[in-house]
């Protein structure tokens, strides 16, 4: 996270710590448990949101612990899919695509303060963009001890494909390019990644590019249980 010291070990601590935490609560067939807010609606953003929960307060214990680690974050997104669903959730400005037919939809909101400008109205998009830096986020992982995990929960189709990137991609490709490769690639989801890569490399490459690709796999089992369920998992750090 820019800005911020260790942010590799805080996304990696994250990567694990929710990797390990899905496992685990997946293994052991977890049964619903709503919490208290009444926010998750499955079983699935039951396990999603604890287990980002818990990573953020690892990497919040280890930034105390260890001096050198004072203040370190990293954003997360994550897709957990099942039969005929997808639960995603994130913290942070990395987003969530959703490519469908040949439409490309922007699925998760970023935790920014360009963001919150355009959602307060006092900036149109374009002018949030040409007044406010793009990279001050306003929410991330290890920052505070306890952090607000965004889940949702949607519905796929064949043919759907899901992006997880870091800003260090759509900072540098606007999303008609992003369309357009992923129409264009569709069949082969790794050159499609290599690809827009690529293209923000190309188009300057000012921050670390990060890509995951997922396209739901029909017919796949309903139980958390199953590991094959976790499809694309994404953390980013500075």
């Amino acid at each position: 996270m820019g800005g911020y010291k260790a942010g590799e070990v805080a996304s990696a601590i994250a990567a694990k710590a929710v990797l390990d935490g899905v496992r685990e609560k997946g293994a052991k067939g977890a049964s619903r448990r709503p919490p208290a807010d009444g926010q998750a609606s499955s079983t699935e953003a039951w396990i999603i949101r604890e287990c980002i929960q818990a990573a953020n307060r690892h990497i919040f214990d280890t930034a105390h612990a260890i001096p050198q680690c004072h203040g370190m974050g990293t954003t997360i997104v994550a897709a957990l899919f099942s039969d005929g669903r997808v639960t995603l959730a994130h913290v942070g400005d990395s987003r969530i695509y959703r490519f469908r037919g040949e439409e490309l939809k922007q699925v998760t909101n970023d935790h920014s303060l360009v963001q919150e400008l355009i959602d307060r109205g006092f900036f149109t998009p374009e002018e949030a963009q040409a007044n406010t830096p793009k990279n001050l986020v306003t929410r991330a992982l290890g920052i505070d001890e306890h952090v607000e995990v965004d889940v949702q929960e949607m519905e796929t189709q064949p043919g759907d494909i899901f992006l997880l990137c870091s800003d260090g991609l759509n900072d540098m490709v606007n999303d008609e390019e992003i369309r357009l490769t992923l129409s264009k690639y569709s069949a082969n989801l790794s050159q499609a990644a290599h690809e827009l890569v690529r293209l923000a490399n190309e188009g300057g490459g000012k921050d670390n590019v990060s890509v995951v690709l997922a396209r739901p796999r029909s017919g796949a089992a309903g139980s958390v249980g199953l590991l094959a369920k976790v499809m694309g998992l994404f953390t980013r750090g500075s």
